[in-house]
């Protein structure tokens, strides 16, 4: 159904339609910094390029510094004190890719489609954000509207996820521009995730005169490992990988010591506990008579489960995205993100409602370009037809 849009509507939607070439200017500065998430000094050469044309647009911006990782950047409309409990528009900058790889692959665009480090996940969420919120100050906004861009989700956000549940608490609702999926749905549930690194003890011996004498750390977590794996299913959605695995000290010794990581994934926050009892149980056990072992929590999402409220939003945000001509649906993935922290502090929570992109974390990491304007107008359609508090 059709909406007759109101005069604020069309003012906003022809502007952000008006901008298309000045977002892929600004993603194609954002793209070609190198902000890989330990990257202190990349990740805010990316956050100084936002700050940039937040203040050419009048809007304002306060950093929360952080020592060891990038800063947070707050951004608002104006000053204005409202009652009303404003919309969150939130993003992360960093990237999995290490220092070197704008220059071996720079932001490009081939027939239609821009390619480069991070150029989906998310930096191009990150200019619709900007767009959006620009577009609102210039026109107004019927609601106060704010934006965080945080530095480390992709290593689980160790220094955002306070600032991020802190910032939330106060939030009428979230949109997370993480990219919207190759079918052009958003996300409505993800999956939480736990990623822990174990480590295996055992005892050095000349493999081929001694042999008798070592304990062998790594046939320790060959063990380790298939039951590990062996938990995948234990309730419906919940998977265990080990993803990385090391040890050893020559070829004819008897391993010493044997490392690996575990991927675990669950889709109900009581699972998690399950799935987490279940995993120490097998790291505590011994396998291998004299081998010990020790297990560390290094960074966990919790998931995204969309409640009564967030169905509101959804639709809301449907109906939105159908006037800026897109058909959208809500999807589930196994996948994380910074959604599940706003969501669990009981904050109605959109993910995914950035532009279309794929093959995020890989060279092939693709964005649809005709899909950033419709997605921008759809979320500040949204925000513009939020009902009063």
């Amino acid at each position: 159904m059709t909406t007759t849009l109101s005069p604020l509507e069309t003012q906003v939607l022809d502007w952000l339609a008006s901008q298309k070439d000045a977002m892929v200017a600004l993603l194609c500065d954002v793209v070609n910094i190198d902000s890989g998430s330990y990257d202190k000094a990349g990740v805010d050469a990316v956050g100084q390029r936002f700050s940039a044309f937040f203040a050419e647009h009048g809007l304002l911006t306060t950093n929360e510094p952080n020592a060891t990782y990038g800063d947070a950047i707050h951004v608002r409309l104006d000053d204005v004190a409202r009652n009303e409990r404003p919309v969150l528009l939130m993003g992360h900058r960093d990237t999995v890719f290490p220092k070197g790889e704008v220059a071996r692959r720079p932001f490009r665009i081939e027939g239609g489609k821009a390619y480069g480090p991070g150029v989906a996940d998310m930096k191009a969420g990150l200019v619709l954000n900007a767009f959006v919120m620009a577009a609102l100050k210039r026109f107004g906004s019927p609601v106060p509207v704010i934006g965080l861009i945080t530095s480390d989700e992709e290593i689980a956000s160790p220094s955002s996820r306070p600032i991020i549940e802190r910032v939330a608490r106060s939030a009428r609702c979230v949109l997370n521009s993480e990219p919207g999926r190759p079918s052009g749905n958003i996300v409505t549930g993800r999956k939480g995730g736990v990623f822990m690194a174990f480590e295996v003890t055992g005892k050095a011996a000349h493999s081929g005169g001694n042999f008798e004498k070592g304990i062998s750390a790594i046939g320790e977590i060959a063990h380790k490992i298939v039951a590990l794996h062996a938990l995948t299913g234990l309730r419906p959605g919940i998977t265990v990988n080990v993803g990385l695995v090391s040890g050893g000290q020559s070829v004819n010794t008897t391993a010493p010591l044997a490392q690996g990581q575990i991927d675990l994934r669950y889709v109900k926050r009581e699972d998690r506990a399950v799935a987490l009892a279940a995993i120490e149980e097998i790291i505590a056990k011994n396998y291998v008579p004299g081998t010990s072992a020790r297990l560390e929590i290094r960074g966990e999402f919790l998931p995204l489960n969309a409640g009564e409220a967030a169905a509101d939003l959804f639709a809301t945000y449907q109906a939105a995205a159908a006037q800026a001509g897109l058909q959208v649906e809500g999807e589930f993935t196994g996948g994380c993100a910074d959604s599940g922290f706003t969501a669990a502090v009981g904050c109605p929570t959109l993910c995914a409602t950035g532009p279309v992109g794929a093959n995020a974390h890989t060279p092939e990491e693709v964005l649809e370009l005709d899909s950033v304007v419709p997605r921008a107008q759809a979320a500040a359609l949204t925000i513009l037809r939020l009902p009063p508090e």
